[in-house]
Formats: C-alpha cells, sequence, structure tokens
C-alpha cells in the first residue's frame, strides 16, 4: 500500500509539473514569440517558390522574348530613372497647363515617353499566355493603370483640345483643372522605381509593419501634451494668454516650443519671468 501510494503522489506531482509546463509554454506563447513557430515560419518561406511573372508568358514568340531581354529590362530602367527627373525639370521649366501650349522640348519628351512606356506595356500583355493572367500581376496591374494616364493626358486630351478647340470648353476651368490632376498623376510613375530597387520597396513594408507601434507612441504623446497642456492652462494661462490661454494653444506651444524646439528659449524664459517654477516642467 505504500508502494502504491508513492506511485500516486509521484504521478500526481508530475501531472501538476506537466500542466505547470503546459501552462508556461501558453503563457509564453501569448507574451513572447514561439521562436518554434517562429523557425517554421522562415522554413516555409524560405521553401516557398518565388514568385515570377515570368511564368505566365508564352515559352516562345517574339513578344515575350522582347519582354525577358535583359537589355530591354536595363533600357527601361534607364527610361524610368530619366522619367523621373525629367519630372523634375518639367515642373521648374515648363510654365504651360497644357501640352499643346508648352515648348516643343516638353511635347517631344511626353511623346516620347508615352510611346515607350505604351510600347512596353504592350510587349509584357503579349507575352502572357492568358491575357487574364496579368490581372494576377500587381505591377503589371499598376503598370497598365499608368500607361491608361500617361495616354490620357498626352495624347487623348491633346487631339480633343485640336479637335474642338479651346473655346469647345466653357472659360477653360474645366481643362485646366483636368490637365493639373494629369500632371500630378505623373509622380506615380516614379513608384516603378520601387519594382527596379527592391531594397526601397523592403523600407517601406518595414515602415508599414512598425506603423502601429507609431501610431500607439503618438498616441502616448498626445496623452503627455494633454496632460501638460492642462498643467500649463492653469498655472499661467492668464498671465500668457497668446501661448497658454486655452488647452488647445498650450498644447500647441508644447508641441512647437517645447517637443519640436521651435524657439524654447524665448517661452523658458517668458515662463521664468513669470512663474520660476513652473519653468522646470517645460524641460520635461
Amino acid at each position: 500500500s505504500t508502494d502504491s501510494h508513492s506511485t500516486i503522489s509521484r504521478s500526481s506531482t508530475q501531472t501538476l509539473d506537466h500542466r505547470h509546463k503546459t501552462l508556461k509554454r501558453t503563457n509564453q506563447k501569448t507574451l513572447f514569440v514561439d521562436p518554434d513557430a517562429m523557425k517554421e515560419k522562415i522554413r516555409m518561406a524560405a521553401t516557398k517558390p518565388e514568385y515570377n511573372v515570368a511564368n505566365f508568358y508564352k515559352e516562345e514568340g517574339v513578344w515575350q522574348a522582347i519582354a525577358l531581354n535583359p537589355l530591354f529590362e536595363k533600357f527601361t530602367m534607364a527610361v524610368i530613372c530619366f522619367n523621373t527627373i525629367w519630372i523634375w525639370v518639367d515642373t521648374d521649366l515648363n510654365n504651360a497647363d497644357l501640352l499643346k501650349d508648352a515648348p516643343e522640348v516638353f511635347q517631344i519628351m511626353e511623346h516620347f515617353f508615352c510611346a515607350f512606356f505604351l510600347f512596353e506595356w504592350t510587349c509584357r500583355w503579349n507575352a502572357f499566355t492568358h491575357k487574364l493572367s496579368g490581372l494576377r500581376d500587381r505591377w503589371f496591374v499598376f503598370d497598365s493603370a499608368l500607361v491608361i494616364l500617361i495616354v490620357l493626358e498626352t495624347w487623348v486630351m491633346t487631339s480633343i483640345l485640336f479637335v474642338i478647340g479651346d473655346g469647345g470648353f466653357a472659360g477653360n476651368m474645366a481643362v485646366l483643372r483636368v490637365a493639373r490632376v494629369l500632371r500630378l498623376c505623373r509622380m506615380a510613375r516614379m513608384a516603378r522605381l520601387l519594382r527596379e530597387v527592391p531594397e526601397l520597396l523592403i523600407l517601406i513594408k518595414g515602415m508599414i509593419a512598425a506603423a502601429r507601434s507609431v501610431f500607439f507612441t503618438l498616441c502616448l504623446l498626445a496623452i503627455i501634451l494633454y496632460i501638460f497642456g492642462i498643467a500649463f492652462t492653469q498655472m499661467v494661462g492668464k498671465i500668457m494668454v497668446d501661448e497658454f490661454g486655452t488647452v488647445l494653444t498650450s498644447m500647441h506651444t508644447l508641441l512647437l516650443d517645447g517637443t519640436l524646439l521651435d524657439g524654447a528659449g524665448d517661452v523658458v524664459r517668458s515662463i521664468t519671468s513669470h512663474h520660476p517654477g513652473i519653468a522646470g516642467s517645460l524641460y520635461v
């Protein structure tokens, strides 16, 4: 009976230890990342086949040969970089709202970019074995939207203005609005650099992943500004009305002069002259 009692006690102890370890492991999963799960996730990501849009291309043909040609890819990258710089030149030196009123060099360059990007899109579109496969590639869908915008701005809108004339639109205001919106859309072409330079895309993904932590950090800072805003308003609000007259004004002053240090010295000296005791709180 003594042996059976010791066996039962030993099994009970082992059961309790097992439950304790399980509970501890469960708590660790809720608080910290499970290393085994992380290793398995990394292993699955490493063994996962890399996505390549060329898998949807035809195995032979002129279009797929052009689309997969390394020289064509390098030349496309060069044109994208040049187009990115040209947007800067066009913004500084081209004051015309409409392409048809711009100097000839700007018209020639815009027609060149439009023709090249349309040709590149056509090569990639015709290279697909099944045309609907292009909808699976996000970059191709993005490039399609950019091509539509540049064709609308460069050829469609300019052709309509030549056919109808400037008087066909009331006061030209509608035309100018559309032209300005389309010109702003040119900046979206710079996003193509992300595809050609994956390091930039990795940085952006990292910023997106950290956005949640940054958001709650800003919330904490806002709460701290709110608390100190109330304190400064109650203590020196009647003396320094322009800086601390209301809670929102106090928060704004603390943000600009206390956090961003935009002229913090002047504010500290003003507070010190009226209320030396609270001046130290601004350093917090």
